[in-house]
């Protein structure tokens, strides 16, 4: 059989990520391919995929490094916190996103700018948080610094802190800072073994009263500052230009 062109192996190895939804890796799908087509040389075939998500991202999608899986299967995954959320619930949940996005620039002062990310959004099930902050220098300041991407996790079923905790954690990833924001109707338990577990993994904690005209937040553990890893911060920020240039400009511009 004749050697596989670069086309040629990018659609085998298409089919094959196909054939996995679950994920095949980087090496794996080299493997596949050269046990397929022995012809063709190793490293044809590994400069053919080593970008296979940057070159084909409405089939392939690389969620996490040396991961491949079809974008219809990530795309449409959404959070396990969105599932538990009612419909209503939801949207009266949103009624707190712009709120908070206020207070954590104006009151807390953690963010240059913020913005509301109006629910599922990017529908990620590891990266979807309500509010985005970013902080910046701005063009006064005489040293400049890197930027920071502060996250929040906002709930206003009081029996959801598990699931809260989770998402804000895995924000970790690609945020220097991450909030946890429950309302005060919470019980006394959990509120203590919230507080606790977000003292342990450095993560803030907010409460807040269930008006959206006056929520009143209350900073209960200030988050600690991490450094994130690079490759899920441009996971994210690819995502978000994708779903909504304009939050992107106004966040990163």
């Amino acid at each position: 059989m004749a050697k596989l062109g670069q086309s040629e192996i990018r659609k085998v190895a298409v089919e094959l990520v196909k054939a996995n939804p679950g994920g095949i890796r980087y090496q794996q799908l080299r493997r596949a391919i050269k046990e397929l087509h022995p012809e063709t040389p190793d490293n044809t075939i590994a400069g053919s995929i080593y970008d296979l998500d940057v070159r084909l991202p409405n089939e392939v999608q690389k969620p996490s490094r040396g991961l491949y899986v079809p974008t219809n299967g990530q795309s449409d995954s959404v959070k396990e916190s969105d599932q538990l959320t009612k419909p209503a619930d939801l949207k009266r949940e949103e009624m707190f996103y712009s709120p908070f996005a206020e207070w954590l620039r104006n009151d807390l002062n953690e963010a240059t700018v913020a913005s509301s990310m109006g629910g599922a959004g990017l529908r990620a099930k590891w990266g979807t948080p309500y509010v985005v902050g970013v902080y910046k220098p701005l063009a006064r300041d005489r040293i400049k610094f890197p930027i920071e991407i502060i996250s929040a996790e906002i709930k206003i079923d009081p029996h959801q802190p598990v699931v809260a905790f989770g998402q804000a954690v895995a924000y970790r990833l690609f945020s220097s800072k991450s909030y946890v924001v429950m309302p005060r109707t919470i019980t006394q338990e959990d509120q203590s073994r919230l507080e606790a577990l977000c003292m342990l993994f450095g993560l803030g904690l907010v409460l807040f009263a269930l008006d959206p005209l006056d929520p009143q937040f209350e900073i209960r553990v200030r988050s600690q500052r991490f450094e994130p890893d690079m490759f899920y911060v441009n996971e994210f920020a690819e995502r978000l230009h994708q779903h909504n240039p304009d939050v992107f400009q106004e966040l990163f511009g």
